[in-house]
């Protein structure tokens, strides 16, 4: 049985800006106000887009806000676990070989009046017939059961259903050049690791029941997912490294005041706080949204 325990998972493809920090408080907070272990994780699969020097920079924003964390792991380094749980499903005939490009799988949802058309592309299930190119790389893709899962967001008490065949489709779980795929990966992780509670952006919760699938498919337990909201710039439109929002470090390395930076993180929430505070000081801030959301007892420490 293991504690509470939290986590914090980015990307090292660039520096944290504003709307990342934010959420990384609260997952900090989150796991902080069970009293349990916080675990920062570095999601670094996609080779193409990592940056060597962003680990470094992502653990001293962290640190500068006041954000600790009780262990330290990477994607990269538990190859071997995403291996055995794809090896899992292969072995129930839950996955297929998929030689389908983008492009292609684009043009056969436009083209087929029978291929479901819901908020985001769903694979037609072409290579799951059979219609395959021998002469190109296979992605693996994992054949959905054919039911509707359910998830449960454990801050807002929403509930989100969703038809795994028509509203999902067939995950690729392993790319073709080789590279796992995000899902396949977190769900692995978090077991491995003991994660119990998930704090992560909004942006994630329709992604939530196929991830809630798939742990029942290998036979994983589920956290609970708490979704917050992803921090906006003044035109409402989300904070993101694409979009130039700036970066932590140059607030930093800026000397800036931290404490400044984290009290107008939490007015961004529409807490009342002073004009400066430190990460602990915001913790029964977040106890009081963990309450008025049915949570009950809490740690004090």
């Amino acid at each position: 049985m293991f504690p509470p325990t939290g986590r914090f998972a980015p990307s090292p493809t660039g520096a944290m800006h504003l709307g990342n920090a934010r959420t990384a408080l609260l997952a900090w907070l989150h796991s902080r106000a069970l009293g349990g272990r916080h675990l920062l994780r570095f999601e670094d699969l996609d080779t193409g887009r990592v940056r060597p020097w962003a680990f470094d920079v992502i653990r001293r924003d962290l640190a500068w806000l006041g954000l600790d964390w009780d262990a330290e792991s990477t994607q990269s380094a538990r190859l071997d676990l995403y291996a055995g749980a794809l090896a899992r499903l292969t072995a129930a005939g839950e996955i297929y070989p998929c030689t389908c490009t983008r492009r292609e799988v684009a043009g056969a949802i436009r083209d087929s009046a029978g291929a479901p058309h819901g908020p985001e592309p769903v694979y037609p299930g072409t290579c799951r017939a059979g219609t395959r190119n021998p002469e190109r790389p296979a992605a693996l893709r994992w054949r959905v059961p054919d039911r509707t899962v359910c998830a449960r967001d454990a801050l807002s008490g929403e509930t989100l259903c969703q038809h795994l065949p028509t509203e999902v489709g067939d995950l690729v779980l392993r790319r073709g050049d080789g590279a796992y795929a995000y899902h396949l990966a977190v769900v692995v992780d978090d077991a491995a690791t003991g994660v119990t509670d998930v704090v992560r952006g909004a942006d994630l919760w329709p992604a939530t029941p196929r991830q809630v699938a798939l742990q029942g498919a290998l036979g994983l337990p589920t956290p609970r997912y708490l979704h917050v909201p992803l921090m906006t710039d003044f035109r409402g439109e989300r904070l993101a490294k694409r979009g130039g929002a700036p970066p932590l470090r140059a607030l930093r390395e800026g000397g800036e005041d931290p404490a400044r930076v984290l009290a107008a993180l939490a007015r961004s929430l529409s807490w009342e706080v002073p004009d400066a505070v430190t990460a602990a000081e915001l913790l029964p801030q977040w106890r009081q949204t963990l309450t008025a959301a049915g949570w009950s007892p809490l740690s004090q420490t």
